[in-house]
């Protein structure tokens, strides 16, 4: 009896699937059109196989490359040809398939130099047409009554294109975006919330690369439109969507924060630290010190800054306020989530309730806050420098300005805060105040907790920058902050002590009498101009008790600057320009410190409280510093101050010993005073002189 044999798997031939044979004849060089005139129509009814077609390409040498270059032109030719059909699965087969030929070509291009994509894909005889018309197919399809999935397809082709170089300079095909411009219909895809919650993230993203593309170079077109655009739902859509994608990044790390638990005492503080010695690294840092995985939000913090930058119009967008769980608001990408990682629990995240209105500014100060805990790698560092780069054109800006510094604006905004031994790890529910205060929080915190070794000098500057045009702008606009300033002013003297105890290290990186002068200056501001926008007449007090209770702080300094300014080192002119800004601080230490001595021994008392400090500085200012009904100098104030010293680099001047809280300080009133003392002061103030002071001849 014959058995039937029986077909085992294994016995089986591989079938190749139809798309994949035309694959292969088609990288031999054949010719599929002779026989069949539809082969096209039909070809791009099949579902590509992206993995084959990249694998046969990368099977071609050079050579053979340079050989298949008709039959590659044709190719794109008709892909390009597809796109103006109607047929939805035809124009979405044939993007996927230019998509793959792009990203193929541009990973040969990496690999060797001599691969000229544009020849190879395009051709040099209608490469312009060709273009022109694949992108006016983009901007009918962007434009279009079609699904969501087309659109989006549509933007990964675009964006394939702009990002396959990794200097987009260099990129060649990116010049066909400056001369087929899609900016409008790209910006039409953020005015309604259905399509920027699809296209949103993909839309900012490749504006973000076109604005960039030879931006120092020649006119590009989408920095002149994204200049001048003001059309407000284009404008708070954009900002919508960097909202959201920062958002997700703080919430994760505040649910990461929470998830790990409030901290055990002095004892898990401890064991902590000995353990982060042993176990990290430079290259795996926990995720409480602000560093995650790479995501989408560094490429909307760049586009943040191209907004803030060029367009003044965007600053609007900043005070508009929405809940962070309103509907209307657009999705990140899922790539900012690592695919191991859930969302965080937002319930358990009470400083991030999703009731609480927010905008774009209270959003991207929690990121900042974040962002700025770890300084620690070079690519944080930029990007921590690039945050306080966009917080320099935010203060920069009139508007962003009156946002900021709006009583009746108020937010709590929950910063992330570096764990320490001597504070609690326990979030503590944040007060409601402008988001002025906020700012300066931020700013207090980086100041204190990069005071390291490898002293991130560049990011300070920045830092004391924005601080600087914050306060500038008070002063100006008179605006009164209802804040406790002391913590600034003790993070300040904090690094100006740490400048001068490490002044040998940080000399051989860092000019630091050009950081050490701004910070003095800001103390001459507090000091000349305290009056128009420090809140009450005890915060002078504090002010002044502050300045004198950390004399040998600013001491050590002045005769760091003064031995540097008597030598004929590299430093001279900057130090003899800090021992200048020292005038008024230095005159404030002299004048009371003996007063208090005094004071003390007259009580027998060895080290006074502060409040007894307090309350001998208004005892001592009442008598001898007053301002007259109509703002005239006592005459007795005038005598104690013979030198009207004015110093500074060009920003402010700063009068010594003005006691701004009873004195209106102004170049009448000081005439007058000198008038009574038959005295005439010729004021010298110039910005461009090393040595700024005037002087006071007797008549």
């Amino acid at each position: 009896m014959a058995t039937r044999k029986r077909s085992g798997s294994g016995s089986k031939r591989h079938l190749k699937e139809k798309v994949v044979q035309i694959y292969e004849s088609f990288f031999r060089g054949e010719d599929l059109t002779t026989d069949n005139a539809t082969f096209w129509d039909e070809f791009f009814l099949l579902k590509p196989k992206i993995p084959q077609l990249e694998a046969e390409i990368h099977k071609l040498s050079l050579e053979q490359l340079m050989n298949m270059k008709d039959s590659m032109n044709l190719l794109v030719s008709q892909c390009i040809e597809m796109l103006g059909q109607e047929h939805h699965i035809r124009l979405v087969y044939a993007l996927q398939t230019l998509s793959a030929l792009l990203i193929t070509m541009y990973q040969r291009a990496a690999q060797d130099s001599n691969i000229n994509i544009k020849t190879i894909l395009i051709g040099t005889d209608d490469a312009d047409s060709k273009m022109q018309k694949l992108f006016e197919h983009c901007s009918v399809i962007l434009s279009g009554d079609v699904p969501d999935s087309l659109k989006s397809t549509v933007l990964k082709l675009l964006l394939v294109i702009a990002t396959g170089i990794d200097n987009i300079d260099e990129n060649s095909l990116v010049e066909y975006f400056m001369q087929n411009s899609l900016f409008e219909p790209l910006i039409q895809l953020l005015c309604t919330s259905t399509e920027r919650q699809h296209h949103g993230y993909d839309v900012v993203m490749l504006l973000m690369f076109l604005v960039n593309y030879k931006k120092q170079e020649s006119a590009n077109p989408y920095v002149v439109k994204l200049s001048i655009l003001d059309d407000e739902l284009a404008l708070n859509g954009y900002g919508q969507v960097i909202t959201a994608a920062l958002n997700d990044y703080v919430m994760s790390t505040f649910g990461g924060m929470q998830g790990g638990g409030g901290g055990g005492g002095w004892l898990s503080s401890l064991t902590s630290m000995v353990g982060g010695i042993f176990l990290t690294s430079d290259e795996t840092q926990p995720v409480v010190r602000g560093q995650r995985n790479s995501g989408g939000e560094e490429g909307m913090l760049l586009a943040l800054y191209e907004a803030a930058h060029l367009n003044r119009n965007f600053m609007t967008t900043l005070a508009h306020s929405s809940s962070a769980a309103a509907s209307s608001a657009p999705p990140s990408p899922p790539a900012t989530l690592p695919p191991h990682q859930s969302p965080p629990n937002l319930s358990q995240i009470q400083a991030l309730d999703n009731e609480q209105p927010t905008n774009l500014l209270v959003t991207f100060f929690q990121y900042c806050s974040i962002v700025m805990a770890d300084t620690r790698s070079e690519s944080s560092i930029n990007k921590c420098s690039l945050c306080f780069i966009i917080l320099t054109c935010i203060v920069e800006e009139q508007f962003a300005n009156s946002i900021m510094h709006d009583q009746n604006l108020t937010f709590k905004v929950q910063l992330y805060r570096l764990p320490m031994r001597h504070r609690k790890i326990v979030l503590e529910e944040p007060p409601s105040q402008p988001l002025a205060s906020t700012l300066i929080d931020l700013l207090v915190e980086f100041i204190m907790c990069h005071l390291l070794k490898k002293f991130p000098g560049e990011l300070y500057q920045l830092c004391v920058g924005v601080l600087l045009r914050l306060l500038s702008y008070q002063k100006r606009c008179r605006v009164r902050l209802a804040r406790d300033w002391r913590p600034l002013w003790a993070a300040l003297i904090a690094l100006l002590k740490f400048l001068v105890a490490n002044e040998s290290t940080l000399l051989r990186r860092h000019n630091i009498f050009i950081m050490a002068q701004q910070v003095v200056n800001i103390f001459n501001l507090f000091i000349t101009f305290g009056d128009t926008f420090l809140p009450t007449p005890a915060s002078y007090d504090q002010l002044y008790y502050e300045l004198i209770r950390m004399h040998q702080v600013f001491d050590n300094l002045f005769y760091m600057a003064l031995r540097y300014s008597t030598s004929d080192g590299e430093f001279k002119q900057e130090a003899l320009r800090l021992a200048n800004c020292l005038v008024n601080v230095r005159a404030i230490i002299q004048h009371f410190s003996p007063k208090i001595e005094a004071w003390l021994a007259s009580q027998n008392l060895s080290t006074p409280s502060e409040d007894q400090c307090v309350h001998t500085l208004k005892s001592r200012h009442d008598g001898s510093m007053r301002r007259g009904n109509e703002g005239a100098i006592s005459a007795e104030m005038a005598a104690s101050r013979l030198r009207c010293h004015f110093v500074g680099n060009g920003c402010f001047a700063t009068p010594l010993l003005f006691r701004r809280k009873w004195l209106l300080c102004d170049f009448a009133a000081i005439s007058s005073a000198m008038a009574a003392l038959r005295l005439r002061c010729y004021f010298v103030v110039s910005f461009d002189v090393k040595v700024n002071e005037s002087i006071c001849v007797k008549e």
